[in-house]
Formats: C-alpha cells, sequence, structure tokens
C-alpha cells in the first residue's frame, strides 16, 4: 500500500483542516461524555427522590 501525501502548495490548508477537524469531534466528544455523566447523576437524585417518597 503506498501513501501519497505529499499535497504540494495545498498541504498547510489540507492538514490544517484536519487538524481543526479532530480538534472539534475531540471537543464534540468530550461534551458528549460531560453531559452524559450530568444527566446520570440528575436521572439517579430524581429515583432517588422518588424511591424516598413510595410509602
Amino acid at each position: 500500500m503506498h501513501l501519497d501525501l505529499d499535497m504540494g502548495k495545498y498541504a498547510v490548508f489540507v492538514w490544517g483542516a484536519y487538524g481543526a477537524s479532530a480538534i472539534a469531534i475531540g471537543a464534540l466528544v468530550l461534551i458528549s461524555l460531560r453531559a452524559h455523566a450530568t444527566r446520570k447523576k440528575q436521572l439517579e437524585a430524581l429515583q432517588a427522590a422518588v424511591e424516598d417518597k413510595r410509602p
């Protein structure tokens, strides 16, 4: 398998676009994981509150 990574005068643009995309995707993954953890804690608190009110 031969990879031709020579992009000539467009290399800065192409690699910059790859880098920006990787950073954006990584940030979205981190934001999603943090939101999931927050929502999970909220759900557990709500479920505990409901269970405490049951007779």
